[in-house]
């Protein structure tokens, strides 16, 4: 199993959204490289899930029910989706800043490529942050 973080504005596509929502697929991604991470991810890959530019804290983990297929928004074929459903809400937010202050994280793409929206996690990254989290 791989692990990933997903960037999600709030007021476009929240959280509880998602939850009441119970699934969908990850749109919009026009940059290669997340195009990229999209395309990796495996049916059982969980993701962080990040509230980008208002929040700036990961909220939530979310499972990959279906992998990467055509992006129904656009005709462009170079473009995936990624269906997703809720596994949980954290316990307790990790803020951007709590990320950076921990000197654990310091390599974590969310540090060192804060624009990219889809973005691989180690499995120890992950374990840092579900301890921050106070999430088991």
């Amino acid at each position: 199993m791989s692990f990933w973080l997903i960037k999600s504005e709030p007021f476009k596509y929240s959280w509880d959204q998602f939850v009441k929502d119970k699934q969908t697929f990850w749109d919009g991604v026009r940059n290669y490289q997340a195009r990229n991470n999209l395309r990796a991810m495996k049916k059982g890959d969980l993701a962080l899930w990040y509230h980008s530019n208002e929040g700036l804290e990961i909220v939530g983990i979310a499972k990959v029910v279906t992998e990467a297929y055509q992006d129904p928004t656009t005709e462009e074929t170079a473009w995936v989706v990624v269906d997703f459903k809720p596994v949980k809400k954290l316990k307790k937010p990790v803020s951007l800043a709590t990320v950076k202050s921990d000197k654990r994280l310091a390599n974590m793409a969310l540090v060192k490529a804060q624009r990219l929206s889809v973005q691989p996690v180690t499995e120890a990254e992950w374990d840092i942050i579900m301890e921050l989290s106070e999430t088991n």
